[in-house]
């Protein structure tokens, strides 16, 4: 549980440098340990050591991160088909200057179904609504 906060806060505050220091490692391990490894199954990329994470429920993906070191090597898209193959339709938010994850999310048919000004969300940030839904399967034919 400590790595998954690790990489979570490295990540986060790699990409979102503005938004370091929200909370403490502490804050991040109680998260982790009170929320999304009790509501959330969760799936680890490892190469020697765990390089990413993918927590997720039915219908909504509530993290996903890699650290920066192992982004663009496939992790993400590896954990990302975990939770594809698990769902039939799956949503999350990701903050709308986070261009990288966008550009990962939609290159794997997400769509943005909603922009927020980020007024309901903790960090305040403008943030994005995606949508993922698993493509039809052709009818058979007798």
């Amino acid at each position: 549980m400590d790595q998954v906060a690790f990489i979570h806060r490295t990540s986060f505050d790699e990409r979102l440098p503005w938004l370091t220091g929200i909370h403490s490692p502490e804050e991040d391990v109680a998260y982790f340990s009170d929320h999304v490894f009790t509501k959330c199954e969760v799936w680890g990329a490892l190469h020697g050591t765990l390089v990413g994470f993918i927590a997720f429920h039915p219908g909504w993906i509530e993290q996903l991160y890699v650290l920066p070191q192992w982004q663009r090597r496939g992790a993400g898209r590896l954990l990302l088909q975990v939770a594809m193959t698990a769902s039939h339709d799956l949503r999350l938010w990701t903050f709308q200057k986070n261009e990288p994850s966008r550009l990962f999310y939609e290159a794997h048919g997400f769509v943005a179904i909603q922009k927020t000004d980020g007024a309901a969300n903790e960090e305040r940030e403008p943030d994005v609504l995606y949508q993922w839904k698993h493509p039809a399967q052709p009818e058979k034919s007798n």
